[in-house]
């Protein structure tokens, strides 16, 4: 994958220890190239619900949606969320990963631990009046820390030389430096994301005030 747009989902459970009655879910959405992540909470994973999610995430992705990856979960494989991403101008190409292969997926399974289980942990959340604070953080705060000021380094070869396995990384980036340094990126949405980058950036914007 050599540019944005390429998105793996999955859902995290909030459930406790059992999986019985109604309880809430995070939806996680990764972009293959970026690294950049965000999450919804919804009460329930029906599929009116779950395409509910994904399109609040689509329209605020500073890139265009070119292809969704997901595992077998009811919430990903049915006629709702096939309609929505075909009957489109441009049809978003829709895969399905191996069944009991979490590694096919491995780049939204590492963000359900880093944006959703470090954050919310392990606990049952099963009352609706959490899901407005729940996605206030994740839309508000959460997101905007990881993609915006924390940086990740990028696998770029990996070669085995007898027992030992010689791993090589690219430059640490954040995923809003690797959107920006990308040229197929539009320049208004690279514009729209460094004026956010420059709000949120509050240590920087004291280091300016102290200059003057």
């Amino acid at each position: 994958v050599e540019k944005p747009g390429f998105i793996e989902g999955d859902t995290v459970a909030h459930c406790g220890n059992a999986l019985i009655g109604e309880f809430i879910n995070s939806l996680t959405m990764t972009d293959l190239y970026s690294g950049w992540t965000d999450n919804r909470a919804t009460l329930g994973k029906p599929a009116e619900k779950v395409v509910g999610a994904i399109n609040t995430i689509e329209k605020e992705l500073p890139f265009i949606l070119l292809g969704y990856a997901c595992d077998n979960g009811s919430e990903f494989l049915n006629e709702e969320l096939y309609s929505y991403f075909q009957r489109r101008q441009d049809p978003v190409k829709f895969v399905r990963r191996r069944p009991y292969k979490k590694n096919d997926n491995a780049h939204v399974e590492q963000k359900n631990n880093t944006h959703v289980r470090q954050l919310f942990g392990y606990e049952r959340f099963e009352s609706e009046d959490l899901l407005s604070l729940m996605n206030d953080i994740y839309q508000n705060y959460w997101n905007p820390l990881k993609n915006y000021f924390t940086p990740s380094m990028k696998l770029i070869s990996k070669v085995r030389e007898g027992a030992k396995v010689k791993k090589k990384y690219d430059t640490p980036k954040t995923p809003y430096q690797r959107i920006m340094d990308h040229p197929e990126i539009n320049p208004w949405a690279k514009g729209k994301l460094q004026l956010t980058y420059q709000k949120l950036n509050q240590i920087g914007r004291a280091s300016c005030r102290e200059r003057v």
